[in-house]
């Protein structure tokens, strides 16, 4: 399993594809640096030489990637939670922060969880929940 930046990315996948397992590597992203690097787009991650490794990861470095980005995209809503922002109250809350509505949906963002399906319940099964409701 070859490893790039860290990350040991899948083997039996097109080189251009197994790329994009790198946070913050799309497939243009994969498709630039692959052109850069000189290496075919078609190859099999495990058919890579050392050779062609160590050149994706030349042309890697020229790109924030994987812990850089990660600490980068943290220290951005960070500083939104810390102003006080729109967004950052979002954040805090757990509530979608661009825009989306939450009166239908982000369920699970708004602590409601799994959808449960209530439907027509008989006599008896009324019943039968009455009776351990009771109990408790």
């Amino acid at each position: 399993m070859p490893r790039l930046v860290g990350v040991d990315i899948p083997e039996h996948k097109k080189t251009l594809y197994s790329l994009t397992a790198i946070y913050g590597v799309g497939l243009k992203i994969s498709e630039k640096v692959l052109d850069q690097a000189g290496v075919d787009k078609d190859k099999r991650a495990r058919d890579l030489t050392q050779d062609e490794v160590g050149k994706i990861n030349k042309v890697l470095e020229n790109y924030i990637n994987e812990g850089n980005l990660r600490r980068q995209v943290n220290e951005n809503v960070q500083r939104l939670k810390r102003t006080r922002s729109y967004r950052g109250l979002r954040h805090i809350a757990g509530l979608p922060s661009r825009g989306q509505r939450t009166k239908t949906n982000s369920r699970t963002a708004r602590g409601g969880g799994k959808r449960r399906t209530v439907g027509a319940m008989t006599k008896e099964m009324a019943a039968k929940l009455e009776a351990a409701k009771s109990k408790k």
